[in-house]
């Protein structure tokens, strides 16, 4: 299994930088950008070159190291001190985004360091990406593990493959390592468990067809894209199991906030007894805030509904309404899980005993 590299440093802590696979143009290119400010940097995040909770809190903390070089002699910056010019990077690319809590958290993780030299800032940053890695093979394993124990498509004897649905891009491509959503099936495939994987394309950037379909596919899983509308349909047909995705965000009683469109499975999943889990590393858990209702939800350009990828598809100056996320209420999650286990069912009281 060969997974596309999404993000690395290159070069040394003092002059190097960050590379950034633009997914952007995915799935028909594969181009690189080199991030050498913090402009840079937090312009990759807005326009989601990178993007994923996991992936974004990583380039946030390749991005301080940037911040935390030298200037360019004449630059504005270069007559800033040192000290003021790191934490004038971390306020700003504390702006990019406002409903992914990793990004705030690796902010704040480099921020808590004694020393704010590049080569420290750079180790830590390392440090972050090298857990995510790790954090992604653990919720694999325990996720796994749980659908054996629980989803009797997962078992031994079942004659056929398990049927997974998935929303959105929670997968390698959002993460440091093999995803976490998409961490049970690579899991799957090493331990030879055939699965039948369901992408939704994901409106309106469908983040689900070039991105999802297109890793799983060039990973050797068998996947099917579908429309977002043809989700209900799918289930009524029997052929889902279990449902998965990931979290932006999530509140201190297990309401979770993800790509916009994941509600709507949750409810469909309860109607149709089908199982509902979110996977996501502990770091996605905001514990200052008590449920949902408190989630910032970012709104995106009316573009992206309205010229989507160039080609307009609605009557000029039409008014639009285009929230990034939404908020799945924890009722309707069958089990959190995260790298350190599994949390069910997902209230106040098992989310503050998962993570203590």
């Amino acid at each position: 299994m060969e997974l596309l590299t999404n993000i690395a440093w290159v070069g040394d802590a003092e002059t190097g930088h960050l590379r950034l696979l633009d997914q952007t143009v995915l799935p028909t290119k594969e181009k690189y950008l080199d991030c050498k400010t913090v402009q840079q940097v937090w312009d990759a995040i807005k326009r989601l070159v990178v993007r994923g909770a996991p992936a974004i809190g990583i380039a946030a903390a390749y991005g301080m190291v940037v911040g935390a070089q030298e200037p360019p002699a004449g630059s504005p910056l270069a007559a800033m001190a040192a000290e003021d010019r790191f934490q004038k990077s971390a306020d700003y690319l504390a702006t990019s985004r406002p409903t992914a809590v990793n990004l705030f958290w690796a902010i704040d993780r480099m921020r808590s360091l004694s020393d704010h030299l590049p080569a420290a800032l750079l180790a830590e940053a390392q440090r972050i990406h090298e857990e995510d890695k790790q954090m992604c093979v653990a919720i694999g394993s325990h996720a796994l593990e749980y659908f054996k124990q629980t989803v009797p498509a997962f078992t031994n004897d079942s004659i056929s493959p398990a049927g997974v649905l998935t929303h959105c891009n929670a997968g390698a491509l959002a993460t440091g390592g093999i995803g976490t959503a998409t961490a049970p099936m690579y899991t799957a495939q090493q331990q030879q468990i055939p699965l039948r994987i369901f992408a939704d394309e994901t409106r309106p950037l469908l983040q689900g067809s070039r991105l999802t379909a297109f890793e799983l596919d060039a990973a050797g899983l068998d996947v099917t894209l579908i429309c977002d509308d043809m989700a209900a349909h799918v289930m009524q047909q029997n052929k889902i199991d279990l449902i998965i995705v990931g979290a932006d965000r999530i509140a201190a009683n297990g309401d979770a906030a993800n790509k916009i469109g994941t509600y709507n499975l949750a409810v469909l999943a309860n109607y149709h007894k089908i199982p509902f889990f979110v996977a996501a590393p502990s770091s996605t858990f905001d514990l200052a805030i008590p449920d949902g209702s408190h989630i910032p939800i970012e709104e995106r350009a009316a573009s992206e509904i309205t010229k989507g990828f160039g080609n307009q598809t609605a009557p000029d100056d039409i008014k639009t309404y285009s929230p990034a996320f939404d908020v799945t209420p924890h009722e309707l999650i069958t089990a959190l899980i995260t790298e350190r286990g599994v949390i069910t069912p997902p209230n106040t009281q098992t989310v503050a005993t998962h993570l203590a």
